[in-house]
């Protein structure tokens, strides 16, 4: 056995297969955790109250308490307790409902397609190509040093680049919203294209720690990163200092936003921001700014309305939403933004449960294709998974397609799986028509890229953002 490293604690980690590397008191062999164990310390250690799996000296409790990692921590100011999930329409599924797909009989199976495919009847089932770049990726593009991975990662981000540039989003005077941000790579190309523009402000909106990430390299004056440690779910935008302050527009967007992530996003920006948080009885910026017939532009606003800034006082709104979908499998119907539209159709949570399942079908012809490169993604967090091709592996894994063989081919069982993601992210798009906004889904990159490659965009119907003439 080799021996420790000198001035390291001479425990031996059955678990790791290697000496504690914590440093020992002066003249003692072994660290604090590991002294009583092997009778070195006359103090006893007791497993702290807070977190089991670590110790602490008994006589110091109190003062470890009051530092310790585990302690519950005062909640961020924009914090607010399920402020974005819709209390009002919970349904529990019945137990028989949540029966493995391999498991159902084939009449119940049969059924579920027949309801599927009369929802989506009248649907556009593809998607307008809209697979753009953006010359701020240019250079890293064409880098021979980035890997495959890498190369397709950034041509998804130049893409969604590009969308925003179409939309008119890239300017001054925003403030850019990413969800599920990781490494923060999606804003950081952001703030690289808007080199020359003034009072740009990022929040990466993030529920876990990460490690690695990008933010920290900018050091521009006139633009600001700021990390949110918060879950979506609980995330009041109105409260965020920043945007208090500033009055900025919001930008929302996000690389592969998870499951539930992005209905948790859309609602966020959608229902809880649009509002004034100074005044509970102000109507949203779009219904203020409403017209029949006319689409009213920034420049128009009256002048008194607007701060030296240049943004509307006393006003909250959203500029424009790009989110790049992913795992529909990981949908739920708490959190599914698009109820009414499902409920118009004559379904409800028990096909909605069976349809994000089978949403994975439509990569299930795909296993093959997975390397160990593509697993390993450059980029991920909790909210966001940006390895797109975990999917396939969910197709495989968790439904047990291989079971239906006698029922449904590997084609049928893809062309299910489209459909009931071109149903989800249909119930998306009314939900932001109804609230105001021109939606629309493209394909944003091509499948070989990414299979998870729809984006979602949104804009104000009735948009005060000044847009250049032509």
């Amino acid at each position: 056995m080799a021996a420790p490293e000198p001035g390291r604690c001479a425990y031996f980690v059955q678990r790791k297969k290697r000496f504690c590397k914590m440093v020992p008191a002066a003249g003692r062999r072994f660290c604090g955790e590991h002294g009583q164990l092997e009778g070195e310390s006359d103090r006893k250690r007791i497993p702290c109250p807070l977190d089991p799996k670590h110790t602490v000296y008994e006589d110091q409790l109190q003062k470890h308490l009051k530092k310790c990692n585990a302690r519950e921590k005062p909640k961020p100011v924009y914090f607010v307790q399920d402020i974005n999930v819709d209390t009002k329409d919970v349904a529990e599924i019945p137990e028989i409902q949540q029966r493995p797909i391999s498991s159902l009989p084939k009449e119940v199976l049969e059924d579920l397609i027949i309801k599927l495919k009369k929802a989506t009847d009248g649907l556009e089932l593809h998607h307008q190509e809209q697979i753009l770049s953006h010359q701020a990726l240019q250079e890293a593009l064409n880098d021979p040093k980035n890997g495959e991975s890498a190369f397709k990662h950034l041509k998804q981000q130049a893409s969604i680049l590009g969308n925003l540039e179409k939309l008119h989003l890239l300017g001054p005077g925003r403030c850019f919203v990413e969800f599920g941000a990781g490494r923060g790579k999606l804003s950081h190309w952001v703030d690289i294209a808007l080199q020359n523009a003034e009072n740009v402000h990022f929040l990466l909106v993030e529920r876990a720690t990460t490690r690695f990430k990008v933010d920290g390299k900018h050091k521009r004056r006139d633009s600001m990163f700021e990390r949110l440690q918060v879950d979506i779910q609980h995330l009041c935008l109105n409260k965020v200092p920043i945007l208090e302050k500033k009055n900025l527009p919001v930008v929302g967007i996000g690389k592969h936003l998870c499951g539930a992530a992005t209905d948790l996003a859309l609602r966020c920006l959608v229902d809880s921001y649009t509002t004034s948080s100074d005044a509970e009885n102000e109507e949203p910026v779009l219904k203020r700014f409403k017209s029949d017939t006319t689409e009213v532009a920034f420049n128009s606003c009256p002048d008194n309305d607007r701060n030296e800034e240049g943004t509307l006082e006393n006003s909250r709104t959203i500029a424009g939403i790009v989110l790049a979908l992913c795992c529909h499998h990981r949908c739920d119907w708490t959190h599914y933004v698009g109820k009414e539209f499902f409920k118009s159709v004559g379904l409800g949570p028990g096909e909605f449960h069976y349809y994000q399942r089978m949403s994975s079908w439509a990569t299930c012809g795909m296993q093959e294709n997975i390397t160990k490169s593509s697993l390993n993604d450059e980029e991920h967090g909790d909210q966001t998974d940006n390895t797109e091709e975990h999917d396939q592996t969910y197709s495989k894994t968790e439904d047990g397609s291989d079971t239906l063989q006698g029922i449904l081919t590997v084609e049928e069982r893809k062309e299910i799986g489209c459909l009931c993601k071109r149903l989800i992210n249909h119930g998306r798009i009314e939900y932001l028509q109804q609230r105001g906004y021109k939606a629309a889904l493209q394909y944003y990159t091509e499948s070989a890229v990414s299979l998870e490659n729809v984006l979602l965009t949104a804009v104000p119907r009735q948009s005060w953002i000044s847009e250049p003439t032509t």
